[in-house]
């Protein structure tokens, strides 16, 4: 099993770790909500590389990376960075990503821990097509990296204390290289998973340990905690964002699961699965995926049954748990399309009991405080 470069941090800090898509990893620290809470009003400082990145230049990278991916590359400028999948022939998804530009012949792609393999392995099945060799033009550089991601309100605060540049006027969904901590040349991203705002920095392998320390010493008049994966799932799902392997995988297609604005049909962007998706976008999908609420009590667990009001088997759960914040049930999950609209009641099936849930639009966590108050 791999160690992140920061694993004996972990270890000292008395973070619970458990086995995650091959690594070692920290589920918590001092406890899932109470690290939720403080990146939702403070900041939390993540170690996320056991993530993928591979790099992708030359000529032809941006026409490989148009076929390969749902987005629309050409719309990315220098130093911007978006969010796409990678559809996989079959009207599925392989894999969601950041695709991030540097300029137009240098790319990184950052893909899910569970996927690299998988995810290299489509990819460098594509690459012949441009000329992009393996190993050159298309580079694994998953093993050298070392991510950490501060999130929340303050996190540009804490970063801004360990480099010149002014990080706290960047724009959501942008790149740059940047000297942090006396380290050079490091990815500096604003993209975020948690809803909360903050950043992303990538760092040699080696550099993992001395950011983290850094950091952590310069957050500590903010209140920054170390969090773990656990408070990194309770925070998206209050975002409403999607967990490969849960929302989305191989048999569920990017329309169905919402990711309509990923999903370019433009001119010049003909993508895997464009024709069968296009169709599928034309004519409606049978099912679509939802946020929802929870009204009563009640958590909402992966593969519960969703009913509609006559009792009928509508759709099922993807995701759910208590919300920390708003400490009620909340979820995903697909129902068939009709069941889709914000207000639809729908009921969740937790333990052969029915309860009442309310579709909502995301984020879940501001989208459910009305419910809350009825």
């Amino acid at each position: 099993m791999k160690k992140t470069a920061c694993n004996d941090i972990h270890t000292r800090l008395g973070a619970k770790m458990i086995p995650f898509a091959g690594f070692k990893m920290p589920v918590e620290y001092s406890g899932i909500n109470d690290e939720h809470i403080a990146v939702r009003q403070k900041a939390g400082i993540f170690d996320i590389s056991h993530m993928g990145e591979f790099r992708v230049k030359g000529p032809e990278a941006a026409a490989y990376l148009q076929f390969l991916t749902s987005n629309d590359i050409y719309s990315l400028s220098d130093g911007a960075v978006h969010y796409s999948c990678m559809p996989n022939g079959k009207g599925g998804i392989i894999d969601d990503l950041m695709v991030y530009r540097f300029d137009r012949e240098t790319f990184m792609l950052v893909v899910n821990a569970a996927n690299i393999e998988k995810d290299w392995k489509w990819c460098v099945q594509h690459a012949g097509n441009y000329g992009i060799e393996p190993g050159r033009e298309l580079y694994n550089a998953s093993d050298e990296i070392s991510l950490l991601a501060v999130q929340g309100p303050l996190a540009l605060k804490i970063i801004r204390k360990l480099t010149d540049e002014p990080v706290e006027e960047m724009k959501s969904n942008t790149v740059k290289k940047i000297d942090i901590a006396g380290i050079g040349d490091a990815v500096f991203s604003i993209t975020g998973y948690t809803g909360a705002g903050g950043c992303e920095i990538y760092v040699p392998h080696n550099d993992g340990p001395g950011l983290w320390n850094a950091v952590s010493e310069a957050g500590k008049e903010f209140g920054l905690k170390p969090a773990g994966l656990g408070a990194r799932d309770t925070l998206r799902l209050e975002a409403g964002l999607c967990l490969y392997g849960n929302d989305i995988d191989e048999t569920t297609s990017p329309i169905e699961a919402g990711l309509g604005w990923i999903t370019k049909f433009v001119n010049n962007n003909e993508f895997i699965d464009r024709d069968f998706l296009l169709k599928q976008k034309s004519e409606g999908p049978a099912r679509k995926l939802v946020r929802f609420v929870v009204r009563e009590k009640g958590i909402p667990r992966q593969h519960y049954k969703i009913a509609g009001n006559d009792g009928n088997i509508i759709g099922r759960v993807t995701s759910g748990t208590l919300s920390p914040m708003m400490k009620t049930g909340i979820g995903m999950g697909y129902v068939h399309t009709g069941f889709e609209k914000e207000g639809t009641e729908i009921n969740i099936l937790i333990r052969n009991k029915s309860v009442r849930a309310d579709v909502v639009k995301p984020p879940i966590y501001k989208a459910g405080k009305h419910i809350q108050s009825r």
